[in-house]
């Protein structure tokens, strides 16, 4: 439905509802973030927000992809509006956490909730909008033990990254293919 946002607003709907139940925490940040930047997108100017829809599709299907409907918004769907032969998600990226804390040193705290190294290259997001490129430096345990890995979820670990991050930023790693 990103695609038809003036004309849900033009209706005078004020309140969009992100579907989340069996979703990840990845799935509804991005989906979130990007509904809110293309509306914002679009209260500032409607060529702005139609200028960044490829934008907004790709930042969508960066956590899961399966073929977009518009499910009933335009009325009951038909065999031609439904979509039968693929269900399977494929999510191209993995949450790592979000930015709980940042120590006097610049390290961000995270629970971390999939596995990652030292020296991968993750991405911050940002809730402007952004997706900012950094490589992971080091890695300590709350006990101050240097790590090579995350391997255990809900881990909570001291990061060094090459890049700024901020209090409640996400973390997210590509999955390799």
């Amino acid at each position: 439905m990103i695609e038809y946002i003036p004309e849900m607003i033009d209706a005078g709907i004020d309140s969009f509802k992100i579907e989340g139940r069996m979703k990840t925490a990845l799935y509804v940040a991005a989906v979130a973030r990007t509904y809110r930047k293309a509306i914002d997108d679009y209260l500032e100017s409607e060529d702005k927000y139609r200028s960044n829809m490829e934008w907004y599709r790709k930042e969508i299907a960066k956590c899961t992809y399966r073929q977009f409907t518009t499910g009933f918004y335009f009325g009951k769907p038909d065999e031609s509006t439904q979509i039968y032969d693929n269900n399977t998600y494929v999510n191209e990226y993995a949450y790592l956490g979000m930015v709980e804390e940042i120590s006097d040193e610049g390290h961000v705290r995270i629970e971390q909730k999939n596995k990652f190294c030292v020296g991968e290259q993750i991405e911050i997001m940002k809730p402007d909008g952004q997706n900012i490129k950094v490589q992971v430096l080091s890695m300590t345990t709350l006990e101050g033990e240097a790590v090579e890995s995350a391997p255990h979820s809900r881990q909570i670990l001291w990061v060094e990254l090459s890049g700024e991050a901020k209090k409640y930023d996400i973390l997210r790693v590509r999955k390799q293919t």
